[in-house]
């Protein structure tokens, strides 16, 4: 991703994908291949696994941006990866099998270390996020926005759950990808910290202790970027449709503007317990939004559904600053009936006779077009 324009609130969309062979659905080792075919293109990055790749939008000022440079990435990688003879897919998990050991590590020193320093993870790490980062004028003020956006992960996880289906079989999860990351030992939900120095110095602790070998690689559900002025939100599969993604970029967006409105106003964060958050995000990955959620502030288990809809007027203030309303409202609407990537996936599944026929049903919705309502979405803001 681009460095920051000086712009309030821009945004920046990373994708990770799965390359998959055409016949059996299984993972296969071509990233360097498609690397090869697309010398030259700044947006696109190899990943931790060689069956994986990712990219990393422009610096968007607005949601029509966001979309036109995420499908002009998906359809970059789309094409390459029939050239290379695979598909490219969108799931936060390996639908099938294929090499996943050791071997597969792409060879970059740093992927290196973390293979030697956590060797049991490594089976099971070639998941696929989306990461959205948001620009913010401080690295002070990011973190009063951490401290702020953190009770509402749960719902952006189950919007955007997109991997229900692991080895050939389903998993029962809507979001498997959410356990096999969390294994990591800094996966975690953000702290309420006090300010940059506060931060810092538990990122600092994490990495005294072996948890990370850097402050890169600490992977808090969300955090103050490592490399840009942005926060940046990693908690989230990556999504089946660029539709799905957009939405995902537009919520953020509005969380980070409905936090910095409130620490204007003077309002503390929420005083949540972190456990309740972790609890809560389990059962959004478990059952994506038909299902019950928690309540992070009661305690008590929700219909899903019911806290999307408090999540959607929570961050009314910060769609009014962007002027996102209008279009996170009609691709909200769009998953709430037509369902998450997750259920999407299932129906897939139910109606493909094959392997080759479910992951060329999936190579094809992470490629699905855009609708046409959906096209004149600009980049206004009030």
């Amino acid at each position: 991703m681009a460095a920051a324009a000086e712009l309030p609130f821009t945004i920046g969309v990373e994708e990770e994908f799965l390359l998959v062979d055409a016949e059996s659905g299984h993972v296969v080792l071509a990233a360097s291949e498609l690397l090869r075919l697309l010398d030259g293109e700044p947006a696109v990055a190899a990943e931790f696994m060689r069956y994986q790749i990712e990219t990393a939008s422009a610096v968007c000022a607005g949601l029509g941006q966001v979309r036109a440079e995420l499908g002009r990435l998906r359809g970059l990688l789309a094409d390459a990866a029939e050239r290379a003879g695979c598909l490219l897919v969108a799931s936060g998990v390996l639908p099938f099998g294929g090499t996943t050991g050791p071997s597969a590590v792409t060879d970059r020193p740093r992927y290196r270390l973390l293979a030697a320093r956590f060797p049991d993870l490594v089976a099971s790490a070639g998941t696929c996020g989306c990461h959205v980062h948001i620009g913010v004028p401080s690295r002070e003020l990011g973190v009063q926005v951490l401290s702020r956006l953190r009770p509402w992960l749960p719902q952006l996880l189950a919007i955007s759950a997109n991997s229900p289906y692991a080895f050939g079989r389903d998993t029962g999860w809507a979001s498997w990808r959410h356990p096999l990351w969390s294994q990591w030992p800094t996966a975690r939900p953000p702290e309420i910290w006090t300010d940059a120095r506060h931060y810092d110095a538990s990122l600092r602790a994490l990495v005294a202790s072996g948890a990370a070998i850097d402050p890169r690689g600490v992977h808090l559900y969300a955090r103050l970027s490592p490399r840009y002025p942005t926060v940046e939100i990693r908690i989230t599969d990556v999504c089946l449709s660029v539709d799905e993604a957009v939405l995902l970029a537009g919520l953020v967006r509005a969380m980070v503007a409905t936090a910095v409105e409130e620490f204007g106003e003077g309002r503390p964060p929420a005083p949540v317990r972190t456990e309740t958050i972790t609890a809560a995000l389990t059962a959004a990955a478990r059952h994506g939004l038909d299902g019950l959620g928690i309540d992070v502030v009661s305690g008590n288990a929700v219909p899903q559904r019911d806290l999307v809809a408090a999540f959607l007027e929570h961050v009314r203030p910060g769609l009014a600053v962007t002027g996102d309303g209008d279009t996170v409202d009609r691709l909200a609407a769009g998953v709430a009936v037509g369902g998450t990537g997750a259920d999407r996936q299932r129906a897939l599944w139910a109606g493909s006779a094959t392997p080759r026929e479910f992951a060329r049903a999936l190579a094809a919705a992470t490629m699905e077009r855009i609708s046409p309502e959906l096209v004149g979405d600009g980049d206004s803001r009030p």
